[in-house]
């Protein structure tokens, strides 16, 4: 993200993709502006958050009038940086790991999986759908080549704190980590943590939690 997203709080930060591919789809209608109910409904954030989050670029709606689209979009797409390729690995090419590779984050028109990563030979060499797989023996040396700043960790846990000590030396600045190991590297390098097992549970909980509740 560009120096705009740093002097801003990470919660709204992290908001922003959500409003860009909103914003991005009413300026393809042809929509010339848009309410902060309107945004509410569709990104499932109640108004006053959405008006905090503008308040933050000087982007201030006018009451009856709403927020201009094309400046909003405008705004976003710089402050995300999406008219800039980011360009990210795949490490661990199991069944999470295709899955991501035939998804490959086609919403997303500035970021993209350009090379995986496994140790299986029978992958060597081969490709799902553009995306080719090379051996973890030339991890740092076509990372390095390919000038990849981000990587998806889908490896079992007992070899992401190794690989990731290897993405950092290949200086790699961000990693998401779909393992539940929970990894240490330099404050320098960003890691966000999204274990599916935790997720889940914590769901069932708080379903639980609200049925129980209910009941009472």
């Amino acid at each position: 993200m560009g120096n705009e997203t740093m002097k801003i709080p990470q919660a709204t930060a992290k908001r922003l993709p959500l409003y860009y591919r909103f914003l991005n789809n009413l300026h393809s209608s042809g929509k010339q502006r848009v309410s902060s109910a309107e945004l509410s409904e569709a990104v499932k954030v109640d108004s006053a958050t959405i008006r905090r989050d503008f308040s933050y670029f000087g982007a201030l709606g006018k009451k009856g009038y709403g927020y201009n689209v094309n400046y909003l979009l405008t705004f976003f797409r710089n402050t995300l940086d999406q008219d800039e390729l980011t360009k990210v690995a795949l490490i661990g090419v199991g069944n999470l790991g295709t899955a991501f590779l035939n998804y490959n984050f086609l919403k997303n028109n500035n970021t993209k999986i350009a090379v995986a990563f496994d140790v299986a030979e029978e992958k060597i060499g081969s490709a799902v759908g553009d995306i080719p797989i090379f051996h973890m023996n030339d991890l740092e040396e076509v990372i390095k080549r390919e000038k990849i700043g981000v990587a998806i960790l889908t490896v079992p846990s007992q070899f992401a704190q190794t690989i990731t000590d290897r993405l950092v030396g290949a200086d790699v600045k961000g990693i998401l980590n779909f393992t539940p190991a929970r990894l240490t590297v330099p404050s320098s390098i960003r890691v966000h943590h999204i274990d599916l097992a935790v997720e889940l549970q914590s769901l069932v909980y708080f379903l639980k939690h609200y049925s129980e509740s209910e009941q009472e």
